[in-house]
């Protein structure tokens, strides 16, 4: 029992040895500013960029708002 606790006292005074001799190291955070030119595109270079899909999803919504608008004019003015 009294070497039990003999080792236990050793192996805790050694682990606080270990912990207090480390060098802390402190790390040093560098923040600089980026200019990003922003680039001017006519309406055909912006839609050479888009994919088929958004140009395909663009034609539908077109279709899909011209059915609404000529559902709403067959219901009429409620007013």
């Amino acid at each position: 029992m009294k070497r039990l606790s003999i080792l236990a006292g050793g192996l805790l005074m050694f682990s606080a040895v270990l912990t207090s001799c480390r060098d802390t190291t402190e790390k040093e955070t560098v923040v600089r500013e980026v200019e990003v030119e922003k680039e001017v595109q006519t309406p055909e270079e912006a839609e050479e960029r888009e994919g088929i899909l958004e140009r395909t999803a663009k034609e539908v919504d077109k279709e899909v708002n011209k059915e609404i608008d000529e559902e709403i004019d067959k219901i009429g003015d409620d007013n």
